[in-house]
């Protein structure tokens, strides 16, 4: 098990929009989704993407049975996206709470779309096309975002719903701070 470093807001590589990936299935990428998904489970987290990590490319992992940080949230399939794109399936938006591993200890609410398709590859380098809706679709968005050099709180509208977990939810786990 090797969990990662999670770079934090202010770390300019979080900033970079992700390069293609070209080579799937290897030694080295099975190694780093293996790092990926052990990072993620260590810290709580719903989701995450390479660049969280240092890793410039295009490739999430998200997924959860239940989750400590969004104990209301429905389960989400364990899934590995590399070169993911995203299609709206309405012009719905809806807001929402969310928090990010690379911005401990806060929250914000975020509009997002409430129906997609993504499309991508698998670490085999399979097609994936899935059409989701609520927190799936909303967990997938946030991850996607890492990619193009986006955190949250850029998307942010209303300030006055953003601030610190343990002041806003203080029901939420204790260690959502960390």
């Amino acid at each position: 098990m090797t969990v990662r470093e999670i770079l934090k807001m202010g770390d300019p590589r979080l900033l970079r929009v992700a390069e293609p990936v070209t080579e799937f299935d290897t030694p080295a990428m099975r190694a780093l989704i293996d790092d990926m998904f052990d990072t993620m489970h260590a810290a709580n987290g719903a989701g995450l993407a390479a660049p969280q990590i240092g890793v410039n490319l295009q490739l999430v992992i998200f997924g959860f049975k239940q989750n400590l940080r969004y104990p209301e949230a429905p389960q989400v399939p364990e899934t590995v996206l590399i070169n993911p794109v995203l299609t709206p399936l309405s012009d719905a938006m809806e807001e929402g709470f969310e928090g990010c591993l690379s911005v401990p200890g806060l929250r914000g609410s975020v509009p997002r779309h409430t129906r997609l398709r993504y499309e991508g590859v698998d670490q085999h380098g399979q097609p994936i096309r899935r059409e989701v809706d609520g927190f799936h679709a909303r967990v997938v968005q946030h991850e996607v975002d890492h990619l193009l050099g986006i955190l949250y709180p850029a998307r942010i509208r209303d300030f006055s719903k953003f601030g610190f977990t343990s002041v806003m939810f203080p029901e939420l786990d204790p260690h959502d701070d960390d």
